[in-house]
């Protein structure tokens, strides 16, 4: 099912508050003689339920002192706490995404309207949101149920067709309390754990798997059993729940995945190689390539085979995206890079590689592309984008 709303929590789903909220909260319990971590990560939590109730529940403050240390803390967090945030990584290119997908989009947050909306402005994501419902400072107790029903009944949508996402158990209680489906952001300062006991129908491990859970795609894998573990791959059959809540099994294989690189010459050749390749049973042309030991940086690895493959070193290298070879079952991304500037060095062959270099006209490497000669999903790629670079000026 495909949902029509979505409502973000604000702190620790859509920015990383916790710099000036911990500080800020520091400031107020040093200037009362409450003793305070050394490690500020211990008051992290902070971050998220109204200030009023943390003062009281962890440090036993009365009604009357906890307001008092709330207002110390905004003392310091006015001037200089606010802005000691950022956004997540990923998270303007989601409200992008969601905004495009035809989403309407609400915050749903216990920290003071002003704030949010000034911390909106400062990253200039404001315009992406249709709703936004913080509390007052007279009124910051507000239960995030109470929040969320705010922030539903402006959006004018329907519970069923509402999607709440949150990085603490406050939001996904709020959420359920109200009969909304949630998502519990592993980004923030929740943990899986905790989002799992409060009910969060998804967990959702970067901001991306928010665009497939609202538009009905997403699928969370409940359990995982292995059936093999090699050197190059791992296959396992996954049991996966889809958004309406079935099940079914996925055949999988986990793959570090690998990098290619166009080479190509001061005449406009480009560097290929050819070799057997085992899996097609036929010798075939390809961009020099390899694969990534895990966390291996791609660019470092490109430059590594260009050189073992192919005995050149590139001055220049940069990036012609990503590509996803086998979608249906495999997890292998291929980076693909573009190599000017070529100096000779010495080819090195690993053990048991034997290959032949070969220096193809780019326009004679495109024809073979375009006819069907070269086969391999990453060299026609490569071919293409370097090609249609040349065409339009941007690789002189």
């Amino acid at each position: 099912m495909r949902y029509k709303s979505v409502i973000f929590d604000f702190d620790g789903t859509l920015c990383n508050t916790g710099e000036g909220v911990m500080k800020s909260a520091k400031y107020a319990l040093e200037a009362y003689g409450y003793s305070v971590p050394e490690n500020l990560n211990e008051l992290s939590y902070f971050i998220g339920p109204p200030l009023l109730i943390t003062f009281q529940e962890k440090y036993g403050a009365d009604p009357t002192r906890a307001d008092e240390l709330v207002q110390k803390y905004r003392e310091r967090y006015n001037d200089k706490g606010v802005y000691e945030s950022k956004l997540y990584d990923g998270i303007e290119n989601l409200l992008n995404a969601l905004k495009t997908d035809g989403f309407k989009l609400a915050i749903a947050s216990s920290k003071p309207q002003k704030y949010v909306e000034m911390l909106l402005e400062h990253f200039n994501i404001k315009q992406y949101f249709d709703v936004i419902c913080g509390v007052s400072f007279k009124a910051d107790c507000e239960p995030k149920s109470d929040i969320i029903v705010r922030a539903l009944k402006e959006l004018e949508t329907e519970v069923s067709e509402t999607l709440v996402v949150g990085d603490t158990h406050f939001d996904i209680d709020g959420a359920r309390i109200n009969h909304i489906d949630s998502a519990g952001v592993l980004w923030g300062f929740g943990t899986k754990f905790e989002f799992i006991e409060a009910g969060a129908k998804f967990l959702a491990e970067k901001p991306e798997d928010i665009e497939s859970i609202a538009l009905g795609f997403f699928e969370q894998t409940e359990e995982t059993n292995g059936i093999f573990n090699g050197r190059i791959i791992t296959v396992h059959e996954d049991t996966v729940m889809l958004v309406d809540g079935s099940t079914t099994k996925r055949e999988l294989v986990d793959h570090n995945g690998g990098v290619g690189i166009v080479a190509i010459t001061d005449n406009d050749e480009v560097l290929m190689v050819r070799q057997f390749r085992s899996p097609y049973k036929e010798t075939i042309f390809e961009i020099p390539a390899g694969k990534l030991e895990k966390n291996e940086d791609p660019q470092k690895a490109g430059e590594r085979e260009l050189e073992e493959e192919c005995g050149v070193i590139a001055e220049n290298i940069f990036e012609l995206g990503k590509v996803y070879p086998t979608p249906g079952y495999c997890s292998e991304i291929i980076h693909i890079y573009g190599a000017t500037n070529l100096k000779e060095s010495k080819q090195m062959l690993d053990e048991g590689e034997f290959l032949e270099v070969y220096r193809v006209p780019l326009e004679q490497a495109f024809e073979k592309c375009m006819n069907g000669e070269f086969k391999d999903a990453k060299t026609i790629i490569g071919i293409m984008k370097i090609r249609e670079m040349k065409q339009n000026g941007s690789l002189s």
